[in-house]
């Protein structure tokens, strides 16, 4: 009988082999391999048609002494710090709101939700109409509601105001993911640590601060780590709501790249900045799993 046992371990790894073939295909033509052709394009001339011609440094070199991509790495970290402290409190609290079983925060959830439902091409363009100064509807609210005036401004015209703008449209887009994060952890903990802390009289705000925040700190780090990669990435809204103006006020990292590429037709410099991007996300989710111990955390309800 063990003779049997141990004829079929082979057999079992050997399908567990071909159940994970599949992914290991994708992330290797999907992650892999576009990684290893803009590093190689990192180190030609090429302008996406003719023939690639090997420089070696020199489109590194370039990097340097690019104002207009230090620029653009700089709104980048403005517009990652400003998304994690504006996004993160924000659907922390509508997280543990709506994890309530009311019929009415099923209600209200839903409509939190909304901006899922909408790509980021498609969020940019809605509120470049909204934000028009001509026929746009915030305007038309700020010119005729004297209590609203001060809607009525430019805000994707003034290089004083659009950046802000943004900020608070990223923060629209993607607070929605993130309480879905914080509802779905919140509905994790047991419930009988709130049972214990109603027989001590705790109050709801003190039962927040010392039972459900402590026990979302593996969702707080989860949810930072994607709130800064993806702000460090975001493209798509950016573009279709500024397309990076006016002048460059909103010309970030990730839209510097795709300029570079499909504007001025430089793909070995674009792609020196791409691979610039990646090292960026990486570092920093590691620095993030590195200070906050993440790796090193066991089950929250082990014990309970």
């Amino acid at each position: 009988m063990i003779g049997r046992v141990a004829l079929r371990k082979p057999r079992i790894t050997w399908w567990a082999v071909w159940f994970m073939a599949p992914a290991c295909v994708l992330f290797v033509a999907l992650v892999l391999v576009p990684v290893v052709v803009a590093v190689w394009l990192s180190f030609v001339k090429w302008n996406g048609v003719g023939a690639q011609h090997f420089v070696g440094f020199s489109n590194w070199s370039q990097l340097f002494s690019d104002a207009t991509a230090g620029a653009s790495l700089e709104r980048t970290g403005i517009l990652v710090a400003a998304s994690w402290v504006i996004q993160e409190p924000i659907a922390i609290a509508l997280g543990i709101y709506i994890a309530g079983r009311q019929r009415h925060r099923a209600v209200l959830s839903a409509l939190y939700f909304l901006p899922l439902l909408i790509s980021g091409a498609g969020i940019g363009i809605m509120w470049q109409n909204i934000l028009s100064p001509i026929g746009g509807g915030v305007q038309y609210i700020g010119a005729h509601v004297g209590v609203l005036g001060f809607l009525n401004s430019d805000w994707l015209g003034s290089t004083n105001l659009v950046f802000g703008t943004v900020v608070v449209l990223v923060a629209w887009e993607f607070i929605p993911f993130h309480t879905l994060l914080y509802q779905a952890g919140t509905r994790g903990i047991p419930s009988v640590l709130y049972e214990a802390a109603s027989l001590d009289g705790i109050s709801p705000l003190q039962r927040i601060r010392y039972i459900t925040v402590p026990m979302l700190r593996n969702t707080i780090v989860t949810s930072s780590t994607l709130n800064v990669v993806g702000s460090l990435t975001i493209f798509d809204a950016i573009y279709t709501l500024t397309q990076g103006g006016p002048g460059q006020s909103t010309r970030v990292f990730a839209l510097d790249q795709y300029i570079v590429g499909f504007n001025e037709m430089n793909f070995g410099y674009a792609s020196v900045l791409a691979v610039v991007l990646g090292i960026l996300g990486i570092v920093i989710s590691l620095i993030i799993i590195r200070v906050t111990g993440f790796g090193r955390m066991r089950s929250q309800a082990e014990g309970i």
